[in-house]
């Protein structure tokens, strides 16, 4: 039996989107080993990697993923009415639907990833800290989507090394 399988448009479109906007899997990868190399002696990037990918082939979570990225793109074509476009422009820090977005990806693989989300959110290592600069494009939405994405697969990875069992569709 093949390892390969067949990608939907959905995530093939978000993974596309993803990469148009800068972001490879291998920086998100990088975030996991981040979260993960101090609870885990023989961690490799290949594993976060992994784990990264098993994360974006979830329907919801690609949901996400192309809803942020389509509102970011839109408010940097100026293309939302207002308040919205200024709020978008500025990432107000009251908005908090981007964060809303991001939990619906954090929360697929349990509780662990909001304490993952939480941290990476406010210490902005790697490619966050890139997204963030606001010099660099609109990016309220996706630097909050990459991050949940990555407490996501740290999640995914910190539950597979206490040997339970993840059950993905």
């Amino acid at each position: 039996m093949s390892n390969e399988r067949e990608q939907t448009e959905l995530e093939l479109k978000a993974r596309q989107w993803l990469t148009d906007r800068g972001v490879q899997l291998d920086d998100i990868a990088e975030l996991v080993y981040f979260l993960q190399n101090k609870y885990q002696d023989e961690l490799t990037l290949e594993r976060c990697y992994e784990n990264v990918d098993r994360v974006l082939r979830k329907r919801e979570v690609q949901n996400a993923v192309i809803t942020g990225i389509q509102l970011d793109v839109l408010a940097e074509e100026n293309k939302l009415e207002s308040p919205l476009q200024e709020i978008l422009e500025t990432d107000e820090s009251l908005y908090g639907i981007d964060e809303v977005i991001a939990l619906s990806i954090v929360n697929v693989y349990g509780s662990i990833g909001f304490t993952n989300y939480g941290y990476i959110d406010k210490v902005k290592p790697g490619i966050l800290e890139k997204l963030n600069d606001k010099s660099q494009g609109c990016h309220t939405f996706l630097d909050d989507i990459v991050g949940a994405i990555a407490a996501a697969a740290s999640s995914r990875l910190a539950h597979s090394a206490a040997n339970e069992s993840i059950e993905d569709e």
